[in-house]
């Protein structure tokens, strides 16, 4: 790799930290998760870190980027869009593996496990969606031994899936909209889909449990097709949620760090034809993101308080971005969900709250990677364990 591609956050020996940055996936969220990882990579070398791109195929099958090809996306002029502006999956096969010296993880080819492309001191599962952020990769690399970006097995599979972060949420009494949820069996046997949501007000949002991007969800009022709107959740998920809506403001904060988290500015979105839909967030020609979002003092500190609460509920660490619905005329605020790896484009709203907050794109990827390594430092050895 070039010198200008791996200058300086340093590690033992005065080597730059090698981050493994994985991206893509088998997930609906596939793009989107090259267009964060583009960003996450140019701001590692930004920082002087050496970035091994590992790209995922939508079989599940894991690419090395070549380097050339690495360096001309990140020197490359950025698109006007996010979502066009991505790394690509290519490159040769090759897999995961423990490293020889502790806390490291080897890039070996898939054919050929004796030849070591890579040692990773860090791994960035910049993944969203199933199979990435939903604590499967988590416990890959928790297998590995090797410190890892973000939230851990738990705290991504509670994060991932609607109902189990609902019941955390409500666990810890921190406020959540009215809902239901079903599996694809109880919905197939009911006669009438109508008495799976007795007592929900429209409009409601059918959702699949367990994805994100607004991939698969449908706002359905009186004269919308409720079975249509499950049918389409089911397309993506076997477990269904369905939200009562809440007339009002969406509101969105950033979580950053370990045992002592830290809650961002408050950013809002602006969306126009009901909610921010995927079309909206990726292909919209207008920013509907207003940062910081205009709220009285208290609100904001209660949102930020909220934000704080949630993360702890389900065991987070390292960050994610909490979601709300504010029902100004009630002054109710309710959790909507965590997305415990949002988006991580330029145009995200997780980089311009913290941007907001003085915490620039940089820093927070520092401080990510630190807090990987820190985690992992923290954690017993086996011999301790074994006393």
């Amino acid at each position: 790799m070039s010198e200008r591609h791996s200058g300086g956050a340093r590690r033992d020996g005065g080597r730059p930290q090698v981050i493994g940055v994985l991206f893509g996936g088998p997930s609906a969220e596939h793009e989107v998760s090259c267009a964060s990882a583009l960003g996450v990579a140019r701001a590692l070398v930004g920082g002087g870190y050496q970035v091994v791109a590992l790209g995922v195929t939508r079989q599940g099958r894991l690419r090395l980027v070549p380097e050339e090809t690495l360096a001309a996306h990140i020197d490359g002029t950025a698109a006007a869009r996010a979502i066009d502006d991505r790394l690509s999956v290519t490159g040769a096969a090759v897999e995961l593996r423990a490293g020889e010296r502790p806390g490291t993880a080897l890039v070996t080819g898939a054919e050929s496990p004796g030849e070591v492309h890579a040692v990773l001191d860090v791994v960035f599962p910049v993944l969203h969606g199933p199979y990435g952020e939903d604590g499967v990769v988590q416990g890959l690399l928790e297998s590995l031994g090797v410190p890892y970006v973000g939230c851990g097995i738990l705290a991504s599979a509670v994060g991932m899936d609607k109902v189990a972060m609902k019941r955390a949420l409500r666990a810890e009494g921190v406020p959540i909209t009215p809902h239901v949820w079903f599996d694809e069996h109880t919905y197939r046997t009911t006669e009438d889909v109508e008495k799976l949501v007795v007592g929900l007000r429209r409009p409601l949002f059918v959702k699949p449990a367990r994805m994100g991007s607004s991939i698969g969800i449908s706002r359905v009022t009186e004269d919308d097709d409720l079975a249509a709107a499950v049918e389409e959740a089911l397309r993506h998920d076997n477990l269904v949620v369905v939200e009562q809506g809440v007339t009002g403001r969406e509101l969105e904060c950033g979580v950053l760090g370990g045992t002592r988290p830290e809650a961002s500015t408050v950013g809002e979105v602006r969306v126009t034809g009901g909610w921010f839909d995927y079309q909206q967030k990726y292909f919209g020609d207008a920013d509907p993101m207003v940062v910081p979002a205009v709220l009285p003092d208290e609100v904001t500190e209660r949102i930020r308080d909220l934000s704080l609460r949630a993360f702890a509920a389900i065991g987070g660490w390292g960050l994610a971005r909490v979601d709300f619905l504010y029902d100004e005329s009630a002054g109710e605020l309710y959790v909507n969900e965590l997305n415990t790896m949002p988006g991580f484009t330029a145009h995200s709203m997780y980089p311009k709250v913290w941007a907001a907050a003085g915490v620039g794109y940089q820093e927070i990827v520092d401080r990510l990677v630190a807090l990987a390594v820190e985690r992992q430092a923290s954690r017993p050895t086996s011999e301790e364990g074994q006393a």
